[in-house]
């Protein structure tokens, strides 16, 4: 255990001194991350065997994505957003859809061996996009405000939008019992994670700021101390909304857009502390990925893993994309854009992680095709965000072109 601890520490340091010259470049921070996290897998080193548990790369992913969440919630432009809400939303109740239905399919006919849940299990496992790997495109300010806020507030709802039908298709395909009614089921999974989720977000939050309010007038917070209160905050709305069994996700994306809202004045200094931890907790996730999953996955690799992958980042997502934001006033490089800019990342690893614990008859070929979608999405999102952001946004500040 210590060897890994000392060679993850000493790399997350020595990555520390070039983070900045490395985001000058097409390469990426998790491409570097699960580069070396493979590195630790090589037999050349010596270490001791694979030891990451299935609990323990859950946890962190968990937590990376709860950080990530909020933090990038409660920085959002609420101006921006209010003005072009109509762009998730479309994303979100048409594109999403579209994209399980399109994967669903897909799985269908690339693996005939998955039975149809476990096509729509797979399906709705990589349909979420990934908050953590598409902060360089939410945070550069070459992409217009409105593209970014909404590609923020797609990637912070619809991992917890799908947690639900998940859900849905693994009781389905394990208990064939029929004791519960599919759609009462349904109904019943959508309202408890989606609705108490929200619920507990915005209440967690409110609670949260009232008391730092009460706190602040009274002179009881030193400046050091309020620099953890984000952070506490974000982990609380996270694990309470799991705890009361909602989404702990979709309690993070709405504790941080209350928390941004009501905390505007100071709300920066409260956040750097989620903002670092989310930071050192994705460097683990993904070195932890490389190290533990990768690997494996390299050992087992099959053609057709690629191929779904593929289409997964690419038809399965830009189409959806491109029909719900018809008639939005939005060009073709705009829709292109958008669609593309779709990464699978944390939520797929943590919903991998639940699945493999199913043991589903299928589990195998889903977590492969998982893994392999993940690895090809944060190569090629990590090596064409910063370069195809900046022609974009040059291009569109150049030529607003509209059609209908």
């Amino acid at each position: 255990m210590y060897e890994h601890l000392a060679l993850v520490a000493l790399f997350i340091f020595f990555y520390s001194l070039v983070a900045g010259r490395l985001e000058r470049t097409p390469i990426s921070g998790p491409i570097v991350y699960v580069l070396f996290g493979l590195l630790l897998s090589a037999p050349f080193l010596g270490l001791p065997p694979r030891t990451v548990s299935a609990h323990v790369l859950r946890g962190l992913a968990e937590l990376t994505l709860a950080l990530v969440l909020f933090t990038d919630a409660a920085n959002a432009d609420l101006n921006v957003l209010r003005s072009s809400s109509k762009l998730p939303r479309r994303l979100l109740l048409i594109g999403l859809p579209l994209t399980i239905l399109l994967g669903f399919l897909g799985a269908a006919v690339i693996f005939p061996g998955l039975t149809l849940l476990e096509a729509a299990v797979l399906a709705t496992m990589l349909a979420p996009t990934d908050a953590a790997l598409g902060q360089p495109v939410v945070e550069n300010v070459a992409v217009p405000a409105d593209i970014r806020d909404g590609l923020n507030v797609e990637s912070g709802l619809n991992d917890g939008i799908c947690v639900p039908f998940l859900f849905i298709f693994l009781v389905l395909s394990v208990d064939t019992t029929g004791h519960i009614a599919p759609l009462g089921l349904a109904l019943r999974l959508v309202l408890e994670e989606i609705g108490i989720g929200a619920v507990t977000g915005a209440s967690v939050t409110l609670l949260g700021v009232l008391a730092v309010n009460i706190s602040k007038k009274q002179g009881w917070i030193s400046d050091e101390w309020s620099q953890l209160t984000g952070m506490a905050l974000a982990l609380s709305c996270f694990a309470t909304a799991q705890w009361l069994g909602g989404s702990g996700f979709i309690a993070s994306f709405t504790g941080g857009l209350l928390f941004g809202y009501l905390a505007q004045p100071h709300k920066k200094p409260m956040l750097s502390a989620a903002v670092d931890a989310g930071d050192i907790f994705g460097v683990v996730t993904w070195v932890a990925f490389g190290y533990a999953v990768v690997s494996i996955a390299v050992e087992g690799f099959e053609w057709r893993y690629l191929i779904y992958a593929v289409l997964s980042l690419t038809l399965f997502r830009m189409l959806p994309v491109w029909l719900s934001l018809r008639h939005m006033g939005l060009n073709r490089g705009s829709r292109l854009f958008i669609g593309w800019f779709g990464p699978r990342g944390l939520a797929s690893i943590v919903f991998a992680i639940i699945v493999l614990e199913e043991k589903l008859p299928g589990g195998r070929t889903i977590l492969m095709t998982t893994v392999c979608t993940i690895i090809l999405s944060v190569f090629a999102h990590g090596f064409t965000a910063e370069p195809l952001a900046a022609i974009f946004g040059a291009r569109r500040r150049a030529a607003p072109v509209k059609e209908s």
